[in-house]
């Protein structure tokens, strides 16, 4: 809860300086980047959490790995990694999209699966998400292989857990009061 607020907090203060500086669709590009790269790369993340590991190296590696990204979203990722919030990023990356996404009264919704999602069943899921809100709705695709299988979709505060992580979770719960 707390590392969300922090996360929500950086990512309003990035959409008021990149509306300022008139920089809001590259900066949506770049945290929609920066949330994919994340997403595909585990390993990133792991590697950001590690606290062995200097921030100048942390600072130096994902300045060169995210090389191509706007001045103002290289001086996020060095201001978290100064403040020590650096794992915060994938989470900043995803709160933008999400008010960004509010500022141009669209929705999005990110989808955790085992695997990542066939562009039929994408597809059909951004049809019922629009014809259930009435909005425009964008879909974030995050990989979690302890999902298992199924899905768990979230959009702003309503989460969905369809997952069979979940299922067996319950019937593991039921089975033991039974004992």
């Amino acid at each position: 809860m707390i590392r969300s607020r922090a996360a929500i907090r950086y990512a309003k203060a990035l959409l008021d300086l990149s509306a300022e500086q008139n920089s809001l669709q590259q900066i949506d590009a770049d945290m929609r980047h920066i949330a994919q790269s994340m997403s595909e790369n585990p390993e990133l993340l792991q590697f950001l959490k590690n606290p062995i590991v200097n921030r100048d190296v942390k600072k130096e590696g994902l300045t060169a790995f995210y090389g191509d990204l706007s001045p103002l979203t290289l001086d996020l990722i060095g201001l978290l990694v100064d403040k020590k919030r650096i794992e915060l990023l994938d989470e900043v990356a995803l709160q933008f999209m999400i008010l960004y996404e509010k500022l141009k009264q669209e929705d999005v919704a990110t989808v955790t699966t085992a695997v990542p999602l066939e562009k039929e069943l994408e597809d059909k899921l951004l049809k019922k998400l629009k014809k259930l809100t009435g909005n425009t709705v964008s879909l974030e695709n995050i990989i979690d292989e302890s999902v298992l299988g199924g899905f768990i979709l979230q959009m702003g505060d309503i989460q969905y857990n369809a997952s069979i992580a979940n299922s067996m979770q319950k019937l593991r719960k039921e089975f033991n009061k039974s004992l």
